[in-house]
């Protein structure tokens, strides 16, 4: 017999890279005081580009969780088994310090570097970063109480990946998870079913069923729950201080369309113990501070997958010929390549300035708090809605290779879409966006002194500026602000993308940015970037290894 399958003009297996090596990622951590945590973001990104990191991660969706409501005696114990994959991934997540080092180190850049961490272990693998995120997320929220903070927020903070069900206070470590999102209600928290009594110590005892509760095997929630005083925030522990299980039952599993390496419940409680956090019939006011930390992750979360379906585009046409040549040098191609990088620098340098407000805030800076506030309404609309057709193109410059399993791809895709719904769908996003122009003036002002300090620099860019004021001021008429809505996100976005790629990217991407997302010179596709520009230097810096 001859051999018949040989096997030519296919790209080699996309192993042993470091996702830090990444220009825009790293001039943000030394422009805006993270260039401390630099040599860390570089040791994490070449652990998740590693060829061990990269097949934990197919292994973890590959093998997604099982839920056990019963043991083989028909004791109930409400139980979900992961791959050992999944427990690696979590145990080096949280060793990194990105669940909540912040709150428990905190330093100038803290919530930088902590977000640059974030990135670059979310390109190998996404769906453990929910746990990791709401933890993260969880510590503002308890504040609220602080009797309960003082005890489980060290636990929180910890280094420690202590799996297990036990109760929490007797364990090296903690997880925290969320559960809101009642079936008759979504984002409408308010209409939430679940009743919670007063037990007479000082907890209380919630009843009810929940719709979404993602990571059920954390081991602490914030749950909203409808006390006498009205819709209150709790802390409930999986398991109770005398080891006995909590009456949380787990009802099922979702099957989702991605995130499938995290699991996801419906569940009951039927008596549950809890304990307020924050003031009875305030619920709403307490966890949105853990609302917006996750909000910011699904940012960070989204450019980063950006980056990661960018590189395969970038790495399969670099080997792959077509034509006589290779697709990178094909000019639509490469027209495409480019349009791609330009989307992925404008999230990722927007996600990292979102993160530097959030360090500023803390530290007391009134109009960085203002300028977070709608920034991140804004881009939490418009980069999480643009990740989606990022995914669909960067998938299609590997052709049928990027459409089956094998090539990461098709996870890339199904994740994407994720990060549009969780934490509010556009719609949601976009009427925050409202809210926050309505009832807090000062974040106007915050946002115009951040873009505006590009004024000058380029006419598009000063063009779109005027362009935005004037479409703010449709807003004073009640009957067109929610139909105006998601066009004002967006704008507010593009805007503050492009002035920060003004100001601190090279020349190349920023013209390519102004050229069409702002100079109104741009198709509905990617691919679609204007005549005339120089595309080489924008291909190179997303495709640099930097010198060290």
């Amino acid at each position: 017999m001859s051999a018949t399958h040989e096997v030519f003009n296919q790209a080699p297996p996309l192993t042993g890279f470091t996702t830090a090596d990444d220009p825009a990622l790293l001039e943000a951590l030394r422009r805006d005081g993270g260039g401390w945590g630099e040599a860390e973001v570089r040791a994490l990104g070449a652990r998740a580009g590693s060829e061990e990191v990269q097949e934990r991660a197919r292994l973890a969706e590959a093998y997604p969780p099982v839920l056990h409501t019963h043991d083989r005696f028909g004791h109930r114990v409400d139980e979900v088994e992961f791959h050992p994959a999944w427990h690696q991934l979590m145990a080096e997540a949280v060793a990194s310090g990105q669940h909540a080092a912040p709150w428990a180190e905190p330093r100038p850049g803290a919530h930088l570097v902590r977000a640059a961490k974030f990135y670059v272990w979310a390109q190998a693998e996404a769906g453990h970063g929910c746990p990791v995120s709401m933890t993260y997320a969880a510590v503002p929220a308890l504040r609220a109480q602080p009797d309960l903070a003082a005890v489980y927020e060290p636990l929180l903070a910890s280094r420690a990946y202590d799996y297990g069900l036990r109760p929490p206070l007797g364990k090296r470590g903690l997880i925290a998870g969320m559960s809101m999102t009642e079936k008759q209600g979504g984002s409408d928290v308010r209409a939430n079913t679940t009743t919670a009594v007063p037990a007479g110590d000082g907890s209380y005892v919630l009843t009810g069923h929940k719709w979404f509760t993602s990571a059920p095997m954390s081991d602490v929630f914030l749950v909203l729950a409808q006390a006498p005083e009205g819709l209150t925030c709790f802390l409930m522990p999986r398991v109770l201080p005398d080891g006995t299980r909590n009456a949380m039952r787990l009802q099922r599993l979702k099957d989702k369309l991605g995130n499938r390496s995290n699991a996801s419940a419906e569940l009951e409680y039927e008596g549950a113990v809890a304990w307020p956090v924050g003031e009875p019939g305030r619920g709403v006011r307490t966890i949105v501070e853990m609302v917006n930390m996750t909000r910011l992750d699904c940012v960070i979360g989204s450019a980063a997958g950006m980056r990661a379906g960018l590189r395969q585009a970038l790495h399969h046409t670099a080997y792959r010929r077509a034509f006589g040549a290779e697709l990178v040098d094909q000019p639509l191609m490469r027209n495409v390549l480019a349009d791609l990088a330009v989307e992925s620098e404008a999230a990722t340098v927007l996600a990292m300035r979102l993160a530097a407000a959030l360090d500023r805030s803390e530290v007391g800076d009134a109009a960085e708090a203002a300028l977070r506030r709608l920034a991140l309404a804004a881009g939490k609309y418009w980069v999480c809605k643009r990740g989606s057709a990022h995914a669909a193109e960067a998938l299609e410059c590997l052709g049928g290779n990027g459409y089956v399993e094998e090539s990461g791809m098709p996870r890339l895709y199904r994740e994407a879409p994720l990060l549009s719904i969780w934490e509010g769908s556009g719609n949601v996003g976009a009427l925050d966006v409202l809210r926050a122009l309505g009832r807090e003036p000062g974040v106007l002002d915050a946002y115009f002194a951040e873009v505006e300090a590009a004024t000058g620099a380029d006419a598009r860019l000063d063009a779109a500026v005027a362009r935005l004021r004037k479409l703010i001021g449709e807003l004073a008429d009640p009957d067109r602000a929610q139909v105006l809505a998601r066009r004002v996100a967006e704008q507010l976005t593009l805007v503050l993308q492009g002035s920060l790629l003004v100001r601190h990217s090279t020349p190349a991407v920023a013209d390519a940015f102004c050229a069409s997302r702002l100079g109104g010179d741009w198709g509905h596709a990617f691919g679609t970037l204007p005549a005339g520009l120089d595309l080489g230097p924008v291909l190179d810096r997303a495709r640099a290894k930097e010198e060290r």
